[in-house]
């Protein structure tokens, strides 16, 4: 057979106690940001200078902090990897119905039970880079000879250049995978062994006619872990490929064991690319909510102008957004909670300094129709439309990271929220002149509402 190769913790309790290290520490960041706070407010004579130099303070204090997803868990059986994927299927129902997308959840339900009925015989691989000679049919067939049921598949040779180092998808069927490698190794050979996913039963065959044990040691520390127990050197006679691979057929005899790992693997390639389906759903769904949202909030505080943007009424703004996102999401939370989460992520938002760059950015970067730009506190409501932006991309990031949670640590989005807050903001930053044009024509349609 021939296969085509496709291309704070927080510091909870009755009392705490500071090391004098991390005195020091706090004690020198007082005087940087107090030092800073001086220079850009008295000497610079820059507006606002100490809320920028306080959102850079945190901004380092938080980005040098990892982010910590929640894991997936993922399912330990072949029953429980079907019942999740009959739980990704029910939300593409869902979406279904919210996007008005049909027949989003037919061909995938089609597509699992395919996945799930497959019973072609047990499969053994054997495939090798371009160059690199492979045992002859009859030697593979003697060697492994005793195995009951086995089909043999020998692929096309994996390219060496030109290629974007992904595996074919044909092998993703086989059960088991023989890879010939040379000695010694080639870059090629290391870049196709660094694609190959953790969870693929893959042997690794040596052949050179003569290898010591310093060159096999060398190879082992080439190599990550994953490969020292797998290694099979072989001098390339016929004579000694059957105890070479005495362990493949040693696995090949428990067919069973083999086939259940094999569609247990099948299933969690399906739920990845399914998760991967659905959020990209989602984020277009998104994408439209939010720019809808946005200008009613820039509509309501361009109604009640106040001096600065009052965090509790745009999150009152975006109770609605909020509540739709929750439903593109699958989240089962409620609506207290959904509010507490957009309330940490504006307060991150606000903390970093959001609402005043996007003023400045928004006055440097267009001049929108000229006085009616500075009317009725246009650059307020224009600023709150842009937190507004913001707040909700970083919680459609929190909201993804969550997916199939019952209930979101909000602990753990308190140390999370600056992070989340700042990569939203980076990626909008980068759209700016895209929102500039849709303020252009959220000012125009205010003006011609309050002339007629």
């Amino acid at each position: 057979m021939q296969f085509p190769v496709q291309s704070i913790r927080n510091l909870v309790g009755s009392g705490w106690s500071l090391s004098p290290r991390l005195a020091g520490r706090l004690a020198l960041s007082a005087g940087v940001l107090s030092a800073g706070h001086w220079l850009l407010t008295d000497v610079a004579h820059i507006p606002g200078g100490g809320m920028g130099v306080v959102a850079a303070g945190a901004g380092l204090w938080w980005l040098s902090r990892p982010l910590k997803a929640p894991a997936f868990k993922e399912p330990e059986s072949l029953k429980a990897w079907v019942q999740r994927c009959e739980q990704v299927l029910g939300q593409f129902a869902e979406l279904e119905t919210v996007l008005g997308l049909p027949e989003l959840r037919a061909a995938r339900a089609a597509e699992l039970q395919k996945r799930l009925a497959f019973d072609d015989p047990l499969s053994l691989g054997v495939v090798a880079t371009d160059g690199t000679p492979l045992p002859s049919t009859e030697q593979l067939q003697s060697a492994l000879a005793g195995v009951s049921n086995l089909d043999l598949c020998i692929g096309r040779p994996l390219p060496v250049v030109g290629t974007t180092w992904s595996w074919p998808d044909d092998l993703q069927r086989l059960d088991v995978l023989l890879h010939v490698l040379p000695l010694p190794l080639r870059a090629a050979d290391l870049l196709w062994l660094e694609q190959l996913p953790v969870d693929r039963p893959v042997w690794l065959l040596l052949a050179a006619e003569s290898s010591t044990p310093e060159q096999i040691q060398a190879l082992i520390c080439q190599l990550p872990e994953r490969w020292h127990s797998r290694l099979l050197p072989w001098e390339g006679t016929a004579a000694t490929l059957r105890p070479v691979l005495q362990p493949v057929r040693r696995q090949l005899d428990d067919p069973q064991r083999v086939r259940q790992s094999t569609r247990q693997r099948l299933l969690r390639d399906l739920h990845r690319q399914w998760q991967a389906e659905l959020e990209g759903f989602r984020r277009e769904r998104f994408r439209t909510l939010l720019q809808r949202s946005q200008w009613i909030v820039a509509g309501v505080v361009a109604a009640s102008p106040v001096p600065s943007v009052d965090l509790l009424a745009v999150a009152v703004g975006n109770g609605l957004m909020v509540k739709e996102m929750a439903k593109i999401w699958s989240c089962p939370w409620s609506q207290d909670v959904l509010q507490a989460v957009v309330r940490q992520l504006g307060s991150a938002a606000l903390a970093q300094g959001v609402v005043e760059w996007s003023g400045q950015a928004l006055l440097g970067l267009a001049k929108l129709d000229g006085a009616s730009w500075l009317a009725a506190g246009a650059v307020q409501a224009l600023s709150a439309a842009y937190l507004t932006r913001v707040v909700g991309a970083s919680m459609a990031d929190w909201m993804a990271l969550n997916a199939g949670v019952a209930e979101p640590d909000l602990e753990e989005l308190k140390r999370q929220a600056p992070l989340l807050v700042a990569r939203a903001a980076e990626r909008e930053r980068l759209d700016l002149s895209g929102f500039a044009d849709q303020a252009r024509d959220w000012i125009r349609t205010r003006n011609d509402w309050i002339t007629t």
